[in-house]
């Protein structure tokens, strides 16, 4: 085997490597951790292994995106080791030659600290990213009281090239009024209040009456097949829940081919089979 080869083997080799999270000693029990501790450091680590949900665009054939789940159930004290967890990751994704922005969650509250924002400040701009990598996901609207400070913490990380996506949207004025106030970059549906038609037509309508308006729409929790055929209905741009993908690994969101993953979920087009069989 030439040298030429024996490169070429090794370099195929370390590609399909599945991925190995590197640990640090904090874990080992003779460094003084309690059982407790140590439990709550391993269940923490298997689920950082699947906790990066693929977000595609409504047709399944193409990768838009990763929310990093982990960061919806942070705690405060978890949240700045989480949320750099999120930075490395998607540094990962780009030094390896994939641009897959990621959604991180963050809690209102948060932006309304100074000290926190401060804090995500300079972990965004330590991790160097290009602009349109990084979108925060705000969980929910500030109380009344936090307006004012969530507001400048808002412009803050604008000001920075941060995306600005609103999770958990629920059609509210308060919410729209937000969402153009600030431009946001998307705003996410759950598919149980689609079912529902929460939100009304008419709030999905007002937010496309602006064609340079740079709000999309995505849609979570896609679970039925039926999902699918709501998702083209009411024009949703972006999707991802278990009948997309479960969470993966960094590693893995590496590994998906955007022809695979449409030809393996939608090359039957189940739901159109269905609204044809339908029309017979």
């Amino acid at each position: 085997m030439s040298p030429k080869s024996r490169l070429y083997t090794l370099v195929k080799a370390w590609k399909n490597k599945p991925f190995q999270e590197v640990r640090d000693a904090c874990g080992a029990p003779w460094l003084g951790l309690n059982s407790q501790a140590l439990e709550e450091h391993q269940s923490w680590s298997k689920r950082q292994a699947i906790s990066h949900e693929p977000i595609f665009n409504n047709k399944g054939t193409k990768l838009t995106g990763s929310l990093f789940r982990t960061l919806l159930q942070a705690s405060d004290t978890q949240l700045l080791r989480l949320f750099m967890e999120g930075l490395d990751t998607i540094s990962y994704w780009h030094r390896s030659g994939r641009f897959i922005p990621g959604i991180l969650p963050v809690p209102a509250h948060a932006i309304a600290s100074s000290e926190y924002v401060d804090a995500l400040s300079d972990l965004i701009l330590n991790s160097r990213l290009p602009v349109g990598l990084v979108a925060l996901g705000i969980q929910s609207l500030p109380e009344p009281d936090l307006a004012s400070a969530c507001t400048e913490g808002l412009l803050r990380m604008r000001r920075l090239g941060v995306l600005l996506h609103l999770i958990h949207f629920t059609g509210s004025l308060e919410e729209l009024r937000w969402v153009d106030e600030f431009k946001m970059e998307g705003i996410h549906l759950n598919m149980n209040a689609l079912r529902e038609q929460t939100p009304s037509p008419d709030v999905l309508s007002s937010i496309r009456q602006d064609p340079y308006s740079p709000t999309q729409i995505y849609a979570s929790n896609m679970t039925l097949v039926r999902d699918l055929e709501n998702a083209t209905a009411w024009q949703i741009d972006h999707c991802y829940g278990g009948l997309m993908m479960p969470p993966i690994s960094r590693h893995q969101m590496l590994q998906i081919n955007d022809s695979r993953i449409a030809k393996a979920i939608f090359s039957l087009h189940p739901h159109q089979h269905l609204n044809r069989n339908g029309d017979k």
